[in-house]
């Protein structure tokens, strides 16, 4: 089965190298996406550019793919189930909730001269990276895309209600299957508060699973789609 894999700020499809072997060993084509303004040079590029880019994936897809989103590119996952409902055979998320209609896609930081540059790893002390050692952390930064305001700061716009019906399983690494589950009955999570098939799988990592914990990540999506 197609993996689409979406990686989250500041990342290219790059981010994906040690869970594609893996993924692939397992039986699947996974197909790492570089989205526009986050590897192709581009810093002019929208939201709507990087909709368009995660379509295009989907509709070259020979069967229906999962899609799965990391972190903030969780709600460009969920765009995509809004989208192709019919198309999408599920959707994989990974340390991130997808934004409700009308938010703003990932306005989390400060623009400079009109894009978003990686903050650093203060705003990610704590649970979000502490399996990261230095070499890995060197490596994040040298790698980090700045991400284009347009993108950051677009807005999120969802239409069909059949993306409910699309199932969802939602990837913990930071966070405790539990918490995910107390976030969604309070209400802070709407969109998975009305999906009817959400799957909790517990890893345990800090944010960046593909970094830190590859192999079992790809078991994990491979699990996923199997049952797809």
């Amino acid at each position: 089965m197609d993996i689409l894999l979406i990686a989250g700020l500041w990342l290219d499809g790059s981010a994906w190298d040690d869970v594609v072997p893996a993924l692939k060993a397992l039986g699947h084509r996974p197909v790492p996406l570089t989205l526009p303004g986050q590897g192709d040079g581009s810093t002019s590029a929208t939201l709507d550019d990087q909709v368009t880019a995660v379509l295009a994936a989907v509709d070259s897809a020979p069967g229906k793919p999962v899609v799965v989103g990391h972190s903030a590119a969780a709600t460009l996952a969920w765009l995509a189930a809004d989208a192709r409902p019919e198309k999408v055979a599920k959707v994989a998320l990974i340390g991130g909730f997808p934004a409700a209609d009308g938010r703003p896609y990932a306005d989390f930081f400060e623009p400079e001269n009109g894009v978003m540059p990686f903050p650093g790893w203060e705003p990610f002390e704590g649970p979000d990276s502490a399996d990261l050692d230095e070499t890995a952390r060197r490596s994040f930064e040298a790698a980090a895309v700045p991400v284009p305001e347009g993108v950051t700061k677009g807005v999120v716009r969802l239409a069909d209600e059949r993306r409910f019906d699309v199932p969802v399983v939602l990837v913990c690494p930071e966070f405790s299957p539990a918490q995910a589950q107390e976030w969604i009955g309070a209400g802070d999570v709407p969109e998975l508060a009305k999906a009817k098939h959400v799957e909790f799988i517990d890893i345990d990592s800090g944010h960046w699973p593909m970094v830190t914990k590859p192999a079992e990540l790809a078991r994990i999506l491979a699990a996923a789609a199997a049952d797809a």
